[in-house]
């Protein structure tokens, strides 16, 4: 369904679908983590790898959404044979302080000790919830692991799933080894024969992160299986075939927004709208309204466009008049709250030339 949304709309909108999934891959997986990115840092960090015209002036990237980039950039477009020693540039690049948190760490080698314990809990009642294999097996179950990435003709989405649990068995590396599994799926998936765009279209640590207790639940079961030398891993598999399958529902629905907001603007073009409700639009369109937490309020149109509240409270009168928001429902006052009037596009709303490209596969 995705390779036939990619054949209706045009090289340009398919770029920003793409810059989309990278973006949200890339704060999720942190997110996953408990590190929380802006997106603001992370698209740019993005865009002036990936565009010519990138605003150098406006550059809200930082060194860490930097090193971010290029972990997900070399997994989608290096096709070349993974190595051990790109899995340590990967870690290098999360790394690039050489500290976790306040503990500093080996950054780009493999942990050289034996108690490395995957734990959760406050301190004093922690859980343990693994134990990783002794230091001496590091090197040997790597190369086995890298080894049948390259030569294993398995399905890629049961590849990616098997890869992504082998290497978090493993936990080769003091930290980072959950962000470096997902990479490798990602590295898998868009490796994939059948991909027709630069960039698979869809997060999977997107889809990860809204059923982050289940992912971590079914990682500690398959886990636990793993110490009893119980090697049934069709949980995990269903588990994970079923979070691909979400990512690219996700997926599917933003494409399908992408082709609403332009038919947004097409409604909206002849309203003569003035320069600041543009740029709020444009803001919040860009984003998506569920990534614009609370709506539009007088506040937050003051915050984006500088200007006076008598001026703003006639460009939101205007926008209203003219349909292009509409007030949310239950807020009233000073927390009347207003969304863009943007179709909510469902399975039936498929454009006709998508259904004769599905039609077609």
């Amino acid at each position: 369904m995705l390779t036939g949304i990619s054949k209706t709309i045009n090289k340009n909108d398919i770029q920003n679908i793409e810059l989309e999934a990278l973006t949200n891959e890339a704060i999720n997986t942190s997110k996953i983590e408990g590190e929380y990115l802006k997106r603001d840092s992370v698209m740019a960090s993005l865009a002036k790898k990936l565009t010519d015209n990138f605003d150098a002036d406006k550059d809200s990237s930082t060194h860490q959404t930097d090193a971010l980039a290029k972990i997900l950039l070399d997994c989608s477009l290096n096709k070349s044979v993974l190595t051990k020693e790109r899995l340590h540039g990967w870690h290098s690049s999360l790394f690039v302080s050489s500290y976790s948190r306040l503990e500093k760490i080996k950054v780009a080698s493999f942990r050289d000790h034996d108690n490395l314990e995957v734990v959760s809990g406050a301190i004093g009642r922690e859980k343990v919830h693994y134990l990783a294999p002794p230091k001496e097996l590091i090197e040997t179950d790597i190369e086995r692991l890298l080894t049948w990435i390259e030569s294993s003709s398995e399905n890629i989405y049961i590849k990616s799933a098997l890869a992504h649990l082998w290497f978090v068995s493993i936990h080769p590396y003091d930290d980072g080894n959950g962000r470096i599994a997902r990479a490798i799926s990602d590295y898998i998936l868009s490796n994939s024969d059948k991909l027709e765009t630069d960039f698979k279209l869809y997060s999977l640590s997107t889809a990860i992160n809204h059923d982050r207790k289940g992912y971590y639940k079914i990682l500690d079961n398959t886990t636990n299986l793993i110490i009893n030398r119980d090697f049934d891993f069709t949980p995990w598999l269903n588990w994970h075939l079923k979070t691909i399958n979400q990512a690219m529902c996700d997926a599917q629905k933003q494409v399908q927004y992408l082709i609403e907001k332009t038919k947004f603007w097409d409604r909206h073009r002849e309203d003569n709208l003035n320069q600041r409700q543009i740029k709020v639009l444009n803001k919040i369109l860009d984003i998506g309204s569920e990534n614009f937490e609370g709506g539009i309020s007088t506040k937050k149109y003051i915050s984006i466009t500088q200007k006076s509240k008598a001026t703003v409270v006639r460009d939101i009168q205007e926008l209203v008049e003219k349909g292009c928001i509409e007030k949310v429902k239950g807020t009233s006052g000073r927390n009347i709250r207003y969304r863009v009037k943007v179709f909510k596009p469902t399975q039936s709303t498929l454009p006709q030339a998508l259904t004769l490209s599905l039609l077609h596969l």
